[in-house]
């Protein structure tokens, strides 16, 4: 009998690690495409920048290649206005099902395809399924985490996003067929949708629609406790009364004309529009830092460099790059915490910048030399950028709003930070002819360390608090 009660208990406990891992595995593939879909148009713009491709497809000329690069970006706001849309009615579950369906689509649509204008529908679409993405995963992950682990885990979902992208262009490295890379990708969106059949509902969504047993048997499982427990947990008590603040709290909420819950009037209120500034100016020096303006072009910024390497390895290498510091993130966040990481990468990646652009400018006597060091400049950059500044932009994302606006801020947040992004691609090679390639790196990199003082100044400490605790330090 007590063989058979051991076995019973390790049998549970097994169960609830399932149980827990399937919460992770969703978002996590998620991101693998989200990867995946973002290296999409870097393969493609190298792949037919040259005369010499023997695809179908023509060469693209630099304005394609603008639009084809930023297209994506442009389309995620519109996901993101989806989502929003349909997260507080569907749930997280639904909607992390439904990022799936246009990318899949777009895959499908790139095999197979022949001309310019079908590669930016493709490029819409997988905007559609990137917009759509942030308020679901990013919410779900602020919500079914414990806090002390939840920045730990949301730098998970990010390693997969790298990891993602690592695995693409280290396909295309050894194919040198971007088709047949597309072909292999297709796989994710389809494993992912499997897993997401398979996964729970976020316990704080159950309890906004009035289904709190299964919030409490969910969160049993999530956290490995006896489900008679939970019911008695602080942690579950702080969930009741914070979807309960957030669903009948009168004075909190503004009300629309049929008295009706307005998630759009919470914008106005300081603890909704204070961290909303703050992450604007994150994402914009996420991107900035961690280089998405030269991504569709880095196989020729790469030739531009003048090292002698392979370009098509080399990308694969700097996504590689991405990927361990997107691991050590995962080890490092809770002991130095977001203001630290942010901070010492920031002025680090500013001051590479500004080196890459002096030496591009003032140095050109002692090319095989300054293309190495550029080049190796370049890379830290990437690898510091994925270290300490664009996962922290993802995270902060799933946890400095309020329960009452989280899915509708975690959407336009999302939403406009690829706005940015579409602006920063699509007139990246205008500014570049402007004020020269090199000098960009320049301008860049003083911006950073203009960053630097900001975040000094405004970015508060997150790790290890509470959503509640993070809320109230807005207000």
């Amino acid at each position: 009998m007590i063989l058979i009660f051991k076995l019973s208990e390790l049998a549970i406990v097994d169960l609830n690690n399932y149980f827990r891992s399937l919460a992770m595995a969703g978002p996590c593939f998620i991101q693998a495409g989200i990867g995946i879909e973002f290296t999409c148009s870097t393969i493609i713009v190298g792949a037919l920048a040259s005369d010499k491709s023997k695809d179908v497809l023509p060469p693209l000329t630099d304005e394609q290649a603008s639009w084809l690069g930023s297209f994506l970006f442009l389309f995620t706001p519109l996901g993101s206005a989806l989502s929003s849309l349909m997260l507080n009615r569907f749930g997280h579950k639904t909607c992390m099902i439904l990022i799936n369906v246009p990318f899949l689509v777009s895959q499908i649509m790139l095999f197979y395809a022949n001309s310019v204008g079908t590669l930016y529908v493709c490029s819409m679409l997988m905007g559609l399924s990137v917009g759509y993405s942030g308020g679901p995963t990013s919410a779900y992950i602020g919500e079914v985490c414990e806090p002390k682990l939840r920045g730990a885990l949301m730098s998970v979902t990010n390693v997969f996003y790298y990891a993602g992208s690592f695995l693409f262009t280290l396909i295309y490295a050894f194919t040198l067929d971007w088709r047949l890379t597309v072909l292999i990708g297709m796989s994710i969106p389809i494993v992912n949708i499997v897993i997401l059949f398979m996964t729970p509902q976020s316990p704080m969504w159950l309890l906004t629609k009035g289904k709190s047993l299964k919030a409490q048997r969910t969160l049993a499982k999530l956290r490995g406790w006896p489900s008679q427990e939970t019911g008695s947990s602080k942690e579950f008590k702080e969930m009741i009364a914070f979807t309960s603040t957030a669903v009948h709290d009168n004075d909190d909420i503004e009300k629309d004309e049929k008295g009706a819950t307005s998630s759009w009037g919470q914008l106005l209120r300081p603890e909704v529009y204070r961290p909303f500034r703050l992450l604007m100016v994150y994402f914009f020096y996420a991107n900035l830092m961690s280089g998405v303006q030269y991504g569709p072009y880095l196989l020729q910024i790469f030739t531009d460099f003048g090292a002698p390497v392979n370009v098509e390895f080399t990308l694969a290498f700097s996504v590689l790059l991405s990927t361990i510091g997107g691991i050590l993130t995962i080890f490092f966040i809770s002991k130095f915490g977001k203001r630290f990481l942010t901070l010492s990468a920031l002025l680090i990646c500013s001051i590479c910048y500004i080196m890459i652009g002096l030496i591009g400018v003032y140095w050109t006597n002692s090319k095989p030399l300054t293309a190495w060091l550029v080049l190796i400049f370049f890379l830290t950059t990437i690898f510091l950028a994925s270290f300490g500044i664009m996962p922290i932009a993802w995270i902060l994302l799933s946890e400095i709003f309020p329960m009452k606006s989280r899915n509708i801020t975690c959407s336009a947040g999302t939403a406009f930070g690829y706005l940015m992004t579409f602006f920063m691609i699509k007139y990246y090679l205008d500014f570049s002819n402007f004020v020269n390639f090199y000098n960009t790196f320049t301008i860049f990199g003083i911006s950073g360390l203009f960053g630097a003082v900001y975040f000094y100044f405004y970015l508060p400490e997150t790790e290890n608090k509470t959503l509640q605790d993070i809320s109230a330090f807005f207000k």
